[in-house]
């Protein structure tokens, strides 16, 4: 009995304090901007009641053949309201060292890329970019990019919904079933 008390006690304290953060959400993904890769303005308000899944990338990381799923992603739910967005950054280990020009060359080339990529940008830290600050404020140290090919699930109404490191590769069932609960 005393057992039984103990058990629904701990499952009481995990469902109050779980791994995510209760967010106000003050703003939400569709309130802030990028550069693509020509230095246009790319504004998130614009996939605004679309998923759209965040991922930091780079052209020298053992996880760049995600890439191939990510493009696979984008091409079959793309039609039913799906943005991969992919966000270089040179902050792990500096795998993305290149310039905006060599990394679409290196992303079309290779990959076939043909989803929206940001200019390379910081993910962590004091000088991240504040959409990865705001991701942070909002869903918690989950949010905060660990390595490359970390990827950051936007709902429809512009939330944070999942996040996943960089092992989940994006054809996973896991992230599958994610993404398709979210559509």
């Amino acid at each position: 009995m005393l057992k039984k008390i103990k058990l629904i006690l701990l499952l009481i304290m995990i469902s109050f304090f779980g791994h995510k953060v209760t967010a106000n959400y003050e703003k939400l993904a569709y309130d802030f901007k990028f550069k693509d890769l020509d230095g246009s303005t790319l504004d998130l308000s614009e996939y605004r009641g679309k998923v759209i899944v965040v991922v930091n990338v780079a052209s020298q990381c053992g996880f760049t053949n995600q890439y191939e799923d990510m493009q696979n992603l984008w091409e079959k739910y793309q039609s039913r309201g799906l943005i991969i967005l992919g966000i270089p950054s040179n902050d792990f280990g500096k795998q993305e060292p290149g310039s905006s020009e060599d990394i679409k060359n290196f992303c079309e080339a290779k990959f076939g890329i043909s989803f929206p990529m940001t200019e390379k940008v910081s993910v962590k830290g004091p000088t991240a970019h504040p959409f990865y600050i705001w991701a942070r404020e909002n869903h918690g140290k989950s949010a905060i990019p660990k390595w490359n090919f970390h990827k950051i699930i936007i709902n429809k109404d512009g939330k944070i919904a999942e996040t996943f490191t960089s092992i989940t590769n994006p054809s996973s069932r896991k992230f599958i079933r994610a993404l398709e609960e979210l559509i």
